[in-house]
């Protein structure tokens, strides 16, 4: 039983943590979400391609957006910020795309090995 309220304990320690880093990280304060801030590679310029349009579409208004409240030296009102609920749930756009191209990328290279 006491394993059990631990193991309790732990999650919500580790989401209290999470939501932390989130508010900490402010790119909700400008509408973006965490796929709009990935470090743009090889992988992810890949999965960046094989985005449907629409999805490409609402990333750069999101993106311009955000360009333009950071020339602003300003962020968006509270009601309108990416809330972490929100981003867990449409924030991990491209994690599917992702993880195909890193996969694929992985194969073939287990291929070349033969």
């Amino acid at each position: 039983m006491a394993a059990s309220k631990s193991v309790g304990f732990v999650s919500q320690l580790n989401n209290s943590l999470k939501r932390w880093a989130y508010r900490a990280s402010g790119f909700n304060q400008y509408g973006l979400y965490h796929d709009d801030v990935l470090h743009v590679d090889n992988d992810v310029k890949e999965a960046l391609s094989r985005l449907p349009q629409r999805v490409v579409d609402d990333r750069h208004w999101r993106m311009q957006v955000a360009f333009q409240l950071s020339v602003q030296k300003s962020i968006l009102p509270k009601d309108q910020w990416v809330t972490y609920e929100e981003d867990r749930e449409k924030g991990r756009y491209l994690q599917p795309y992702l993880q195909e191209v890193i996969q694929e990328k992985e194969e073939r290279e287990e291929w070349n090995k033969k």
